[in-house]
């Protein structure tokens, strides 16, 4: 009996151990050598519902708002913070219906223009290439311009190039010097084309392929020093493998830098689902798609590398994020949506993707960045607040720019019904100034996660965090309550020699720095 017993209490306590050994991390400081570049930080405008107008632009005549040249100051300020490191503009699907030429020069003289993907609404041009280039330098952004193939031509956007970009005589640079812009913007970042396969002339690989190839031998205006351009393909749609590997076996690698791939995390198109109210269900499907992400970064990198093994073209994920229904009552084309907590642990659990992947993964947008989709900012009037988005991508910054320190994750599961996924996300980096990172995710709305990272090659003498969390996954902030979820000091680590331990709440987000 006391053999039965003494047996009974032995497997009673490997059973708990391997419960607890579940949430396992091995973080190897000593194998890192591939940089988080900072344009994965990256976001996105596009000419839709009050992204432009009425969320960045309020025009030059504003009294109630502080503005500079009709661009909102809160804004500038906000993002200056959370250290956007790019902007993509001016679309988006609006972008290969924009003709730049209709944006330039004195305001009054400037063309009407309806903007037939997004609600059919008549725009004036007040906001154009001046206006978008210099807000830039107002956040101190590097801008991001997807040029006009779909109904535009090889002129226009090689004139485009030239405008923005020609230091000396020539007629764009002239032109530009006439509407008071002597200096050219030095714009490195071109998009030729968006959503080719789709929204952008339905072309199928080959011939797009074919179409890029006549546009990128004409964008060919750099500036001092040699600089040259980064073109970006309009790539696939999520796991259309096909429409990568063509572009990277019909176009010669000198003449792109990047491919892009669009990934949202949809429920299905025709009933996305609300963006406060869903169940645990729908929350569920959203994360799914969420981390699909990694398994569609795999696969596009595979084929990249049949054609390109020394990783010089860039994946760029220049569209991706949660999509759900329009809040009632808002125009549907709009694309108005509120931002929970969900949407936090889905903008930490899809960066730590990406910095796993930092190698071939070197640009990314998130769609978008004021009062479109997965914002980070909503405005109303002279009203503005930060969404939980916002707050994950300020904590991530400290991982822009610097040296990706590999994971090895074994996670406890999160479990609704018959399916599962794992409950904990985890990526970490050692900055410049030899500072260690470490974001973790729980994606699990109800249960805490006891986490054991076992540090290799490196010695820490303290931690400090920062959390991100709220009692419900369906918490966000509102005009009325606009401090609901907010990041606080997180004292749930514990580094005890080699072994840090740590206790993330359930639905909650942390950026740890081990010093």
């Amino acid at each position: 009996m006391k053999h039965f017993l003494k047996s009974t209490g032995i497997i009673v306590l490997l059973a708990s151990n391997a419960l607890f050994a579940q949430n396992q991390v091995t973080l190897s400081a000593d194998l890192g050598k591939h940089t988080i570049n900072r344009h994965i930080y990256g976001h996105f405008a596009e000419h839709l519902g009050k992204c432009i107008y009425g969320g960045f632009y309020v025009g030059e005549n504003n009294t109630k708002i502080p503005n500079k040249d009709g661009v909102r100051m809160d804004v500038v300020n906000a993002l200056k913070k959370m250290k956007i490191p790019n902007l993509r503009w001016p679309g988006g699907c609006f972008a290969d219906t924009y003709q730049w030429k209709d944006g330039i020069g004195p305001k009054a003289n400037r063309p009407k223009i309806v903007n037939v993907w997004w609600g059919n609404v008549t725009e004036d041009n007040s906001f154009g290439t001046h206006d978008f280039l210099n807000m830039c330098e107002l956040i101190g952004t590097e801008p991001y311009l997807a040029g006009n193939v779909g109904s535009g031509t090889v002129k226009d956007l090689s004139d485009w190039v030239q405008y923005v970009n020609f230091k000396g005589v020539s007629p764009m640079s002239d032109l530009r010097a006439k509407n008071g812009r002597p200096e050219p913007w030095k714009v490195r970042y071109w998009g030729v084309g968006n959503e080719a396969w789709g929204c952008g002339g339905n072309m199928k690989p080959d011939y797009y392929a074919n179409i890029y190839r006549q546009y990128a031998t004409f964008m060919n205006a750099s500036w001092e020093n040699n600089e040259s351009l980064f073109r970006i393909a309009s790539g696939a749609s999520d796991n259309d493998y096909q429409w990568t590997e063509t572009l990277m076996r019909e176009i010669p690698h000198k003449m792109l830098e990047g491919i892009a791939v669009h990934h949202y995390s949809v429920i299905d198109w025709k009933q996305k689902g609300p963006s406060t109210t869903f169940t645990e269900e729908l929350y569920f499907k959203t994360m799914k798609e969420a981390l699909l992400m990694d398994e569609l970064i795999t696969r596009h990198s595979t084929v990249m590398d049949k054609y390109d093994p020394v990783k010089k073209v860039a994946l760029v994920v220049d569209e991706w994020g949660g999509w759900y229904d329009v809040e009632p009552g808002t125009n549907p084309g709009f694309l108005f949506q509120q931002n929970t907590m969900r949407d936090a642990v889905l903008a930490g659990a899809t960066l730590n993707i990406f910095h796993k992947h930092c190698e071939r993964v070197r640009m990314a947008n998130l769609a978008q960045v004021v009062n479109v989709l997965q914002s980070v900012i909503l405005t109303n009037e002279e009203k503005m607040i930060l969404t939980p988005t916002y707050h994950v991508m300020e904590m991530y910054n400290v991982h822009q720019d610097a040296t990706m320190l590999p994971v090895a994750v074994q996670s406890n599961d999160y479990v609704v019904g018959n399916e599962k996924l794992p409950a904990v996300s985890v990526s970490a980096s050692r900055d410049k100034n030899g500072l260690t990172h470490v974001s973790l995710v729980n994606i699990d709305p109800n249960k805490p996660q006891e986490i054991t990272v076992n540090l290799r090659g490196m010695k820490a003498s303290g931690v400090t965090g920062r959390i991100l969390t709220s009692a419900k996954v369906q918490d966000y902030n509102s005009f009325e309550n606009p401090g609901k979820v907010q990041p606080a000091s997180f004292n749930g680590a514990n580094l005890n020699g080699e072994v840090l331990k740590v206790k993330l709440p359930p639905v909650s987000v942390v950026v740890l720095e081990l010093k």
